[in-house]
């Protein structure tokens, strides 16, 4: 079935090894259907020849602002009107960097500059490029303004490093544009609650316990649910990433903070999905002064169970918990499905995989009929095979 029959799809090239998987994304759109047009970068000239993408796409490929040709329209306007989506595979960090500082000095930063497109990018370059703080600076400045990332992967990487920077592969890349260019509305009228990032718990004036969640898992499942049409809540604790802005969005700080809010919207909502990470203990006694002292001794009391609360209360509605395991995982997550009457347990092994601030994910879907393996994929991906379940797919 050709599901993108007359959509419109630009994808800027940029330099690096990559490049020949991009191949096959022109491959895999102009299968569905799609009209597909090529601006290259002159470094990705390097790594696979114009003539190449010409001959998949049936199309001239664009890589120089001053060419003249044999009509008048100024092309990197014309291409960026005509776009029904613009994708940037692979994105190296310097495209990255220009789009997001608004520069545009060639062919492919000019053309993604002017377009009203959706964007998404693809990055691919070393791990601790992917890793540094000003990549990635530039990459939420991105994703505030809307544009679309499709996740590195972790793997072995051209230059010998080992890590994330891999750019994803051509497949999952296209079913996020047919995602985008198609969207489901199976969540229309459906209100889902989200629970997103890390509660802190005061010891004093100047420090607090918490642990590693950065929201990310969060983030991508109001996103997710938000583009299936869905009216979101997300209620946040401490974050690192930004959520999209078409949610509503309540910040928490405590895990009585988080309940309470909660609570307070379980009878209006459909969905619940509690990819936050609240604190299980909270000091019994919050110190008046500055703690000091060689050796200090702190009680600890426990903390409501959000999610148990929410079972007791959710009736039929769907509930998702997750369980971030170290031993025992899944008998651990198949009580923790039970005891807080949930339907569906996500089995994060944070002992062996790199799970906290990854875009990506490996995990198991625990049910009250057996678990599921699934193999790393983003976090987004993940997302979206949560919110298939609570839709009974």
């Amino acid at each position: 079935m050709q599901r993108l029959q007359g959509k419109n799809i630009v994808i800027g090239v940029c330099g690096g090894i990559a490049v020949y998987k991009v191949c096959q994304v022109v491959r895999l759109f102009k299968k569905l259907g799609a009209n597909v047009d090529v601006v290259m970068t002159k470094n990705a000239t390097e790594f696979v020849s114009p003539l190449t993408f010409e001959t998949l796409s049936n199309r001239p490929v664009a890589t120089d602002m001053f060419r003249r040709g044999g009509h008048w329209e100024v092309e990197h306007i014309s291409l960026a009107k005509k776009a029904d989506l613009f994708v940037v595979c692979p994105a190296t960090a310097n495209i990255i960097g220009k789009y997001a500082n608004g520069i545009a000095d060639d062919m492919l930063s000019t053309t993604l500059m002017a377009t009203v497109a959706p964007v998404v990018v693809c990055p691919a370059m070393n791990v601790n490029m992917y890793r540094s703080k000003a990549f990635n600076a530039n990459l939420d400045a991105l994703r505030q303004r809307g544009v679309q990332v499709v996740a590195a992967e972790s793997g072995f990487l051209a230059c010998g490093d080992e890590g994330e920077g891999r750019m994803a592969e051509p497949q999952t890349i296209v079913d996020r544009c047919v995602e985008i260019l198609c969207p489901k509305s199976d969540l229309q009228g459906k209100r889902v609650l989200v629970t997103c990032g890390a509660t802190i718990e005061k010891l004093d004036d100047v420090r607090y316990i918490t642990n590693f969640s950065s929201g990310k898992m969060g983030a991508a499942v109001a996103e997710a649910a938000l583009d299936r049409g869905a009216d979101v809540t997300v209620l946040s604790g401490k974050r690192s990433v930004s959520l999209d802005e078409r949610a509503t969005v309540i910040d928490v700080e405590t895990t009585r903070d988080m309940l309470d809010e909660a609570m307070r919207l379980a009878d209006e909502t459909d969905i619940f999905v509690l990819a936050g990470a609240p604190c299980d203990y909270r000091a019994e006694r919050i110190s008046e002064s500055k703690i000091k002292g060689n050796a200090v001794t702190i009680e600890f009391v426990k903390n409501p169970d959000v999610a148990a609360n929410i079972g007791a209360r959710k009736g039929g509605k769907f509930l998702c918990v997750f369980a971030a395991e170290t031993e025992n995982s899944v008998a651990n997550a198949r009580e923790k499905l039970l005891v807080k009457h949930a339907d569906l347990a996500v089995l994060n092994d944070v002992k062996h995989n790199d799970v906290f601030g990854s875009d990506l994910n490996k995990v198991t879907f625990v049910t009250a009929s057996g678990a599921t393996d699934y193999p790393q994929m983003s976090k987004r991906d993940v997302a979206n095979l949560i919110l298939d379940k609570a839709t009974g797919k």
